[in-house]
């Protein structure tokens, strides 16, 4: 008769699970030595891409690796075993260096292909859980990582070998980032439509309304009229301006509240009697996400663009930065 499982079972199994997959990562630690550099020297000299390639659950790490890579600044791809020795094995060239993921190291699929690879005079790095096996014998460079045991009671399902993989080649992945000095630029190159290529790639001037769009008075400009102004254009607030197109100060919805409490007279009232002079302001070729951070940090919804003499060039407020997704 089939065990019933508690709900206190199935957590004690989890676990389990969990420590026996941290012993195999904690397996590797002592390995990562002249031979894992030997690997990253590897890819680091490559004029061409690193290719990837594994089977089966190996082939699933083998892919996700490739995409870290490619995302970081190895230019890299998978390849799958089995369809590269029905022609996709033209998809290597002598530029490149292979990267093989086997846990068993005698996974047919890779034997089959590393004649060719061998003949092509690549490189081969090779992750296994067997320093004993045939693939290992064959690789340039061979790392080993075997675990001690599957988190699989059976010790079967690909479990915490395949974890072991996918931080080895995550931490193969880390040391070729620093070293090529990839930054977070860099990053944000490879996902330009991601939260982080929009926050590192968007500039003020990307989202900043310019031309006809900015709202600005003189600093002589009755209430009245600029408080029109400031409608007008839409930003809840205006620039104040001198002759030369300076910044001298900046009207908003705050301040507009703070004149009516007092009862000013809007006709009466001139635009610099009511400004608030200490106007924050930005520069076009700043990152939007600074502008952000300008905006919480002060608490304000709104800011001035101006040049390196001070004249605005631009506006912006919180909307614009959310309908950009900086925000």
């Amino acid at each position: 008769m089939q065990r019933v499982y508690t709900d206190l079972d199935l957590v004690t199994v989890a676990r389990q699970a969990l420590s026996v997959e941290i012993d195999g990562l904690r397996a590797q630690l002592p390995r990562l030595g002249p031979e894992f550099a030997r690997a990253c020297r590897i890819c680091l000299d490559c004029r061409g891409r690193i290719v990837v390639t594994g089977m089966g659950k190996s082939g699933h790490i083998a892919g996700k690796i490739a995409a870290t890579l490619a995302s970081t600044g190895t230019p890299a791809f998978f390849l799958h075993p089995g369809e590269a020795s029905h022609g996709d094995i033209g998809m290597i060239t002598r530029e490149d260096a292979v990267l093989a993921f086997s846990n068993s190291g005698e996974t047919d699929e890779i034997l089959t292909i590393v004649p060719v690879i061998k003949r092509l005079g690549v490189p081969l790095v090779a992750m296994t859980g067997n320093p004993s096996s045939t693939l290992a014998h064959l690789a340039t460079v061979h790392l080993n990582i075997g675990v001690p045991a599957e988190a699989c009671p059976l010790n079967l399902a690909p479990t915490a070998s395949t974890t072991a993989a996918l931080a080895v080649g995550d931490a193969l992945s880390v040391a070729l980032l620093k070293a090529r000095g990839f930054t977070e630029e860099d990053f944000a190159r490879s996902h330009p439509a991601g939260n982080l290529g929009r926050r590192l790639l968007l500039h003020v001037q990307d989202v900043m309304r310019t031309g006809e769009r900015i709202p600005t008075v003189r600093a002589d400009t009755a209430l009245a009229d600029g408080l029109m102004e400031v409608t007008r254009k839409g930003l809840g607030m205006t620039a104040v301006v001198d002759d030369a197109n300076k910044a001298i100060g900046i009207f908003t919805d705050g301040d507009l509240r703070r004149v009516l409490d007092r009862g000013a007279d809007l006709r009466a009232t001139r635009m610099d009697e009511v400004m608030t002079r200490s106007a924050k302001t930005v520069r076009a070729d700043m990152l939007a996400a600074q502008a952000v951070h300008l905006m919480e940090t002060h608490g304000i919804t709104s800011l001035l663009v101006v040049d390196a003499e001070g004249r605005v060039t631009g506006a912006l407020n919180v909307h614009d930065l959310m309908r950009a997704g900086v925000v």
